[in-house]
């Protein structure tokens, strides 16, 4: 994130941290990083902070934001070790049977035991300030914390890494497995298009970073001269997120001041008189409101991929703390919005066709990363095209880099967890202990109105009654997440792992007719959301 943003989340002043004792806790990690990262027999207490410490104002266009802190509860499936302790923090108490049900996902430990190695803490807090900084605003809270932890047996880790996150771990005395948020700005979006261009990854055509509407007339007509037959660009604030923070700008209805037959100046007045008409991607989005984000935010323009055949897959990877870059996975995103700019979930592995190719792009920005000193997981989201007169030949166009955890995060290490199984980088695939693939299909954006009402324990018994649940035998079935936005928002997250693309189908697909029938009696049915329609546009 930028400074303008990071002097808004934090009350204190960056250039006052003791910036010395963080590199000594980074060396700390990194020197214990072998024992401590050993999944089965680790002992060390994870200090989880799932605070979304993102730009509040854009955050807010997500629904249910407030309920996303419980993205990271896949983390109390690594209690499935017995030596492990989980400290997990929350604005508000999250019910006692979502935390039962992730706990109980762990085969061969006594819910007992793993429970008692699970500490819940909460700040009682429902403003909309980040959880981190609401924690740094309570020293009582944080002396219990330093009083739980074993300090020299444990680590952080967090959503996303800002100063916020970086003092709380300093206050604490313990690592932040996590980025340096001095490094924040190779996320954002002008950083990305650096990064890519320093790595030789292909990416569309883009403008600099500017901070005035005037200045992105000015780019946008620059990027229309340089390619005069583009159709559309993107406009991009350049913290945006999720695809909430895009826009669309439809050249064809100004083909009157296309290069060639206008002046730049007259170009440059058409554009700025089209931005009213943006093609916003979030409902209620607006002209005044997004422009006035552009001095806070900063924004960039892009080509748009056009394409008859498009998909958008993306990779992620690893920066061990001694610098070892490892692909951990690949995805063909799904999205939806207006113009299919805004994420809402993903299917494992991408596909075929081009997989190898994401894992050697994502290798070599995860190289020029770890040069730069970043740490932990980074994704690289792309456009894929496919090639005309070909049957399986894609084009890949990098469009930009999250140095954080994402939608993507929470499904493949619910997968690794409870089978314990590899990534395998020769195919792109993830197989179980038996050499068995897996495959999933993953959404934060399960959502209906007819949903609406219904409680965690309401979503307990269908599971129950339905047979819905998690087959530990078969390691194939569903794990539910966000479970406390249904009751309000009618907004569940669901991962349905199949040890075929089909089976992983079948098994979202049946959880969908469930949740209808059980849901339906009370309000009119109506037809399914975007997800489950653009979902069936995916294939393996």
């Amino acid at each position: 994130m930028g400074p303008e943003f990071m002097q808004g989340l934090t009350l204190s002043s960056a250039v006052d941290l003791p910036t010395e004792q963080f590199r000594e806790l980074k060396t700390k990690l990194r020197d214990r990083w072998h024992e401590l990262d050993d999944l089965n027999q680790a002992d060390c207490d994870i200090l989880v902070i799932p605070s979304l410490s993102l730009d509040q104002q854009e955050l807010q266009k997500v629904k249910g934001a407030h309920h996303y802190e419980e993205r990271l509860l896949f983390s109390l499936i690594r209690l499935r070790n017995p030596r492990a302790r989980l400290i997990y923090v929350t604005s508000q108490p999250i019910h006692p049977s979502v935390i039962d049900y992730y706990l109980q996902l762990m085969p061969g430990i006594p819910f007992s035991h793993a429970r008692d190695r699970l500490l819940l803490f909460c700040t009682y807090d429902s403003s909309p300030q980040p959880l981190t900084q609401k924690i740094l605003n309570r020293p009582r809270l944080i002396e219990r914390l330093r009083r739980s932890i074993r300090t020299n047996q444990a680590y952080m880790t967090c959503f996303n890494s800002t100063y916020l996150e970086r003092d709380l771990a300093l206050q604490l005395g313990i690592p932040l497995l996590a980025l340096d948020p001095d490094l924040l700005y190779w996320g954002t979006k002008s950083g990305s298009r650096q990064v890519f261009a320093e790595a030789d990854v292909p990416h569309p055509d883009g403008s600099k970073l500017v901070h005035t509407p005037d200045d992105l007339a000015q780019v946008a007509a620059e990027l229309w001269e340089r390619q005069p037959d583009l159709k559309r660009i993107v406009v991009k604030l350049n913290e945006g997120f999720s695809g909430g923070g895009n826009a669309i700008l439809d050249l064809r209805s100004l083909q009157n001041v296309a290069p060639g037959t206008a002046a730049t100046c007259d170009r440059m007045t058409a554009l700025s008189d089209r931005f009213e008409y943006l093609g916003f991607q979030c409902d209620g989005e607006t002209w005044t409101h997004f422009s006035r984000r552009i001095p806070e935010l900063g924004a960039i323009v892009e080509a748009f991929v056009e394409g008859e055949e498009k998909r958008s897959p993306s990779v992620q990877g690893y920066i061990h703390p001694d610098g070892k870059v490892e692909i951990l996975s690949t995805h063909d995103q799904i999205l939806g919005g207006p113009d299919g700019q805004v994420f809402l979930g993903c299917t494992f592995p991408a596909d075929e066709a081009y997989r190898l190719q994401l894992q050697e792009y994502g290798l070599q920005v995860g190289e020029n990363l770890a040069a730069k000193g970043a740490l932990e997981r980074f994704s690289l989201d792309f456009i894929a095209v496919r090639k005309p007169n070909t049957r399986n030949q894609w084009d890949l166009q990098a469009i930009e880099i999250n140095l954080r955890k994402g939608g993507t995060t929470h499904p493949f290490m619910t997968l690794k967890l409870l089978t314990h199984g590899h990534y395998d980088y020769a195919t792109g695939l993830f197989y179980n202990k038996q050499g068995t693939p897996k495959y999933y299909i993953a959404t934060d954006n399960l959502q209906q109105d007819h949903y609406k009402g219904l409680l965690p324990s309401d979503l307990m018994d269908i599971i129950a009654q339905h047979d819905l649940h998690f087959n530990s035998t078969t390691e194939t079935g569903n794990v539910f997440h966000l479970i406390s936005c249904l009751s309000e928002y009618g907004k569940i997250g669901l991962t349905s792992i199949g040890n075929s693309p089909q089976e992983a189908r079948e098994l979202y697909d049946h959880v969908i007719a469930v949740l209808d029938k059980e849901s339906r009696s009370a309000v009119d049915f109506g037809s399914y959301l975007t997800f489950p329609k653009i979902s069936r546009q995916i294939a393996w």
